[in-house]
């Protein structure tokens, strides 16, 4: 049985070498508007197109899930912040081989997102400046965010800050215009309105209540990175403080920019819109509007979306194995850090995997960066799972060692083994569904993989632990 540490046996501060920078505004922000992504701007369309006006459905589920994933996640961050946030705690709470598995997945997703993020970034260049290869702006940009990644957290935070600021200020302006186009307040300008969802095209469940389920995946694709907030959180001078407000706050984020301005773009646009797809759901609701310049508007606010992702993205990444390396599960030069307190070394791998992710998609063949993509598929769902299964045992250590539980998770435990089965049954249904078998299986391969690896590296910890001991006897 594997090991689990108490509460109280921890260090008091797990990230000693990292230092405070992010300033609450950093936080706030980053909490605020980390869940916009570009998946919002562009892959809603595809979810839309998918399953038509129940896609709501689908973005409600999500929603509800990372509300209460978020709620058990707070639970464990505001008892013990730490950069490794849920897989340090899946480490203490289930074993070794739990955190190193979740954490190397975790590792792996976001390594992925780069080369996504930039490619995205690089086609919206290219379509302005065509004389320049995609690759080229693919790989400049994630080296600028790159070198922003390698000075301080600060200029991390500044970055995000002001990415998100935009973010913020680009969905509650759609949201309002789309408001005043339904309520008739746009002169020439005729809105379909509820009519788009309950009556026209086929209704609200035009291709089933399984394409609810089949929407589901390209939904969560769209909410991961909700909890990069309790991992940054750890780098601010009142970690407790921050991921409190950040978790309280998270369930009329997902209400207003997702919910909210999704149904806003079903009213506009008819979900059987051939242009949904190939234009993506907000620039073909701002076109309907007869919008100037659609497209432009659209293609900067994509921009700086793909821009605060890649940025999140190669930030969470390196403070993920910066955390594996500190416990032992990643080569001891990646928990190295500067004078800065920034672990460079963590930085730089990370970087280079996506640099070589992103020249593999366009220089080898397309099978690879597609398998690649794949194994990544399911690991949102995967790492909410781990969250679960680790903020029941955790908060049984909590109690064990006298600690105050100061952030509750709601109706516990009846709520979080809710969470556990559904994520289950959701498994197991799009396992069975062809469109997303791949995915499924590509990541619970990848996942046995680690596992094993997890195990023997748990092992040869125990081995060494236990030669130490025999030798302090001596």
């Amino acid at each position: 049985m594997s090991k689990v540490v108490l509460a109280s046996q921890l260090p008091k501060n797990p990230n000693a070498s990292l230092a405070p920078g992010l300033k609450q505004r950093h936080v706030t922000m980053l909490s605020i508007a980390g869940v916009i992504g570009a998946g919002l701007f562009v892959g809603s369309g595809h979810a839309i197109a998918s399953a038509g006006p129940s896609v709501l459905l689908a973005y409600l589920i999500a929603g509800t899930l990372v509300v209460l994933v978020m709620r058990m996640l707070g639970e464990m961050a505001v008892a013990s912040p730490d950069t490794g946030s849920f897989s340090t705690y899946a480490d203490r709470s289930i074993g070794r081989w739990a955190g190193f598995t979740i954490g190397w997945l975790y590792w792996w997703f976001w390594v992925l997102v780069i080369p996504l993020e930039a490619i995205a970034a690089a086609a919206i260049l290219n379509a302005w400046f065509p004389a320049i290869d995609t690759w080229i702006f693919a790989l400049a940009v994630t080296f600028l965010l790159t070198v922003t990644n390698l000075f301080s957290v600060a200029r991390y935070g500044e970055f995000e800050f002001w990415f998100a600021l935009l973010k913020v200020i680009a969905i509650v302006a759609f949201i309002v215009l789309g408001a005043l186009a339904m309520a008739g307040g746009l002169p020439d300008r005729e809105v379909s309105g509820l009519s788009n969802l309950m009556a026209s095209h086929g209704g609200f469940f035009p291709n089933g209540y399984a394409a609810v389920i089949g929407a589901l995946l390209t939904t969560m694709f769209s909410f991961m990175g909700t909890e990069i907030v309790t991992i940054a959180a750890a780098e601010s001078k009142d970690p407790a403080k921050q991921i409190t407000r950040a978790t309280n706050s998270v369930i009329w984020r997902i209400a207003l920019f997702y919910l909210v301005s999704i149904f806003i773009v079903i009213s506009i646009v008819p979900w059987n819109d051939p242009q949904l797809m190939q234009v993506g759901s907000y620039q073909r609701a701002l076109e309907l509007l007869n919008i100037p310049h659609a497209k432009l508007i659209v293609d900067l606010v994509v921009l700086v979306a793909v821009a605060s992702c890649l940025n999140s993205a190669i930030y969470t990444s390196s403070r993920m194995v910066f955390s594996l390396a500190k416990r032992g599960d990643a080569p001891a030069v990646l928990k190295r850090t500067n004078e800065a307190h920034v672990p460079r070394a963590a930085v730089l791998a990370s970087t280079a995997v996506g640099f070589l992710t992103t020249i593999a998609n366009y220089f080898a063949p397309g099978e690879v960066f597609t398998f690649l993509l794949a194994t990544s598929g399911a690991v949102a769902l995967l790492v909410y799972l781990v969250i679960a299964v680790a903020q029941l045992r955790m908060r049984k250590l909590l109690i064990a060692s006298g600690q105050p539980i100061e952030f509750r998770m709601w109706l516990y435990p009846w709520l979080t083994w809710a969470v556990i089965v559904f994520i289950v049954v959701a498994l197991g249904i799009m396992l069975s569904m062809p469109a997303h078998q791949n995915e499924v299986m590509a990541t619970g391969l990848l996942t046995v993989l680690i596992v094993c690896i997890g195990l023997l590296n748990a092992k040869r910890k125990r081995r060494i632990e236990e030669g130490f001991e025999a030798v302090a006897v001596r």
